[in-house]
């Protein structure tokens, strides 16, 4: 976790985000790229087609203003030490997000969302919904800011399968860099419906496989993977959910992304999560 990027509009989700970054670039003697996009909407004219709206030169620079001055009061509460830049884009949010990931290097990308549905919701997860989805890289999505030390308790939700290497070994970083035990979950679900002892059997596996340690292992009845995951982590009090994105096509037995980022929206913890590179 080196090298962080927090997309930030500088609202208080953005700067909770932000909180969080520093602490973790803290203790991995890392350093943050704070991104802000300005985006220019697309418009349709009857006669000319797509076209974009015309900023005047003076709105621009006065985002581009309002903006450092945001960064500025923000990284007042930095440590010193934590190399800290801003970087101003103009473009389409997800694709600028997406294109400063691979540019720079970024191991981590840390988002404020809502943690709450309806309008806000709309308003402020859509973002955060698409970079879940498309990330290539680990993104740790941030309803309220916490103390990364805080972080004794992570919930694992899986499907138990076993081609699933590079999602584990990253969450095995993660485990190793936050010190938290791992609460493995299977939830057992009407259409995917497992005796007790065949997953008493599977979880057996599960955590020989990877060599798992520092673990606990649960199944639970639930009508829902969303519903499962949620009410596990409240009546368990965990600190963290990390969950994996990005399903294929066709492979029914793997959490699709909408789950994910079902989750990620209404449950008020910290969800971290990553692409799903399945191996044969």
């Amino acid at each position: 976790m080196k090298k962080i990027l927090v997309p930030c509009d500088f609202s208080q989700k953005a700067r909770d985000a932000f909180q969080v970054a520093a602490e973790i670039a803290a203790k991995s003697k890392g350093e943050i790229i704070v991104l802000y996009v300005i985006y220019i909407p697309t418009v349709v004219d009857p006669y000319y087609g797509d076209a974009p709206i015309n900023y005047s030169g003076e709105l621009i620079t006065q985002m581009e203003t309002d903006a450092k001055k945001g960064f500025d009061g923000m990284i007042k509460t930095v440590p010193a030490g934590i190399p800290v830049k801003l970087q101003m884009e103009m473009g389409n949010v997800l694709e600028t997000i997406k294109q400063t990931i691979q540019e720079k290097g970024i191991d981590l990308v840390v988002m404020g969302t809502s943690g709450t549905s309806g309008l806000v919701e709309t308003l402020i997860g859509s973002i955060t919904e698409k970079v879940v989805r498309h990330s290539p890289v680990p993104v740790l999505c941030i309803p309220k800011a916490i103390a990364i030390a805080s972080l004794k308790n992570i919930l694992l939700p899986t499907t138990l399968a076993l081609n699933e290497s590079d999602f584990i070994k990253k969450i095995k970083a993660l485990q190793e860099f936050t010190g938290a035990t791992l609460h493995i979950l299977y939830v057992n679900t009407p259409g995917r419906f497992k005796r007790d002892a065949e997953v008493q059997e599977a979880l057996a596996e599960f955590i020989k496989t990877y060599q798992l340690k520092n673990c606990k292992a649960y199944f639970k009845n639930y009508f829902s993977e969303e519903e499962g995951i949620i009410d596990f982590a409240n009546r368990e009090k965990m600190d963290l959910v990390a969950m994996p994105t990005h399903a294929r096509k066709g492979l029914a037995h793997l959490f699709n992304t909408n789950i994910t980022e079902d989750v990620v929206n209404h449950i008020s913890y910290p969800v971290w999560t990553y692409a799903l590179k399945v191996m044969p």
